[in-house]
C-alpha cells in the first residue's frame, strides 16, 4: 500500500466532534481504570462492564459528526486522486463519513465486532452487551473489535510500507507517545520524507519534524490542506 502523503491522526482530530480523548490526566478513562476496560484481562474479569462501556462509546460515535479537519483530509484525498493514506489511532468512523476511502484503523473500530470463537471481523452498529450471535459461526462470542493494551495493532506491515515510500508524513492530533505510532515520524524522516506536526500542543521533542503548526485541528488542518493543494498546483 503506497501514498504520496501519509497522515497519522489521533484523538485530537475527533475531540472537536465531541468524542472524548483517550485518557485524562488522572489516568482514568471516563471514570474507569484502563486496566478494567482496555485489556484482555479486564474483559475476562468483567465482560459485561467492558461490553457496556464500548456500547456507550459506539452510540456516542454514531451521534458525532465529522468536523472540518475530517472533511479537509477527505478533500485532499479526492484532489490528489487518492494519493493519501490515513492511518488513524481513532476507533470512530468519522474519517469515512467525511468521505475518506483509504483509512487504516490501527487500534480497531467501534463499527466492527470480533468473534472470539471463529476470529471473524464483522461490521457492527448495535450493542454487544446482550450477547448477539456471530453472523459467521453463530456463537455468542462477539467482543469489541478494539486493539487493547497487550494486543498487536492492525495493519502494521501496510503502515510501515506506506511510510517507507511516502513523500510526506503529517502527524495530527496525537501526543506521539504510544508505540508503534510514535516511531512513524522517525521512519519517515529516515527515508527522506517531509514531516509535519499539526497539533494543539507541541511534542516534547519536535526535532524530527520539518514543520510544526499548533492549534485546533479544525482550524490548522483545513489551512494546511489548502496550502498543500496550492503548492501542488503551482
Amino acid at each position: 500500500m503506497s501514498a504520496r502523503i501519509v497522515v497519522l491522526t489521533g484523538a485530537g482530530v475527533s475531540a472537536e466532534s465531541g468524542i472524548p480523548t483517550f485518557r485524562a490526566v488522572d489516568g482514568l478513562w471516563e471514570e474507569h481504570r484502563i486496566e478494567d476496560v482496555a485489556t484482555p484481562e479486564g474483559f475476562a474479569r468483567n465482560p459485561a462492564l467492558v461490553q457496556e462501556f464500548y456500547d456507550q462509546r459506539r452510540r456516542a460515535a454514531r451521534a458525532a459528526e465529522p468536523n472540518p479537519a475530517h472533511r479537509a483530509l477527505a478533500e485532499l484525498e479526492e484532489a490528489t486522486g487518492g494519493d493519501v493514506l490515513i492511518v488513524t489511532q481513532n476507533v470512530d468512523d468519522l474519517h469515512e463519513r467525511a468521505g475518506s476511502r483509504r483509512v487504516i484503523h490501527m487500534h480497531g473500530e467501534l463499527a466492527s465486532a470480533l468473534c472470539t470463537r471463529c476470529g471473524a471481523h464483522v461490521p457492527w452498529s448495535e450493542d454487544l452487551a446482550d450477547g448477539p450471535p456471530c453472523p459467521r459461526c453463530g456463537a455468542s462470542a462477539l467482543r469489541p473489535d478494539i486493539v487493547w493494551f497487550g494486543e498487536m495493532v492492525y495493519g502494521l506491515d501496510e503502515i510501515y510500507e506506506a511510510v517507507e515510500t511516502c513523500e510526506q508524513l503529517w502527524v495530527i492530533g496525537t501526543s506521539g507517545n504510544v508505540s508503534p505510532a510514535s516511531t512513524l515520524h522517525a521512519l519517515a524522516r529516515a527515508v527522506g520524507a517531509k514531516t509535519a506536526l499539526l497539533n494543539l500542543e507541541a511534542h516534547e521533542d519536535t526535532s524530527l519534524f520539518d514543520e510544526v503548526v499548533l492549534g485546533p485541528a479544525s482550524v490548522v488542518v483545513p489551512a494546511y490542506v489548502r496550502r498543500e493543494l496550492e503548492r501542488a498546483s503551482g
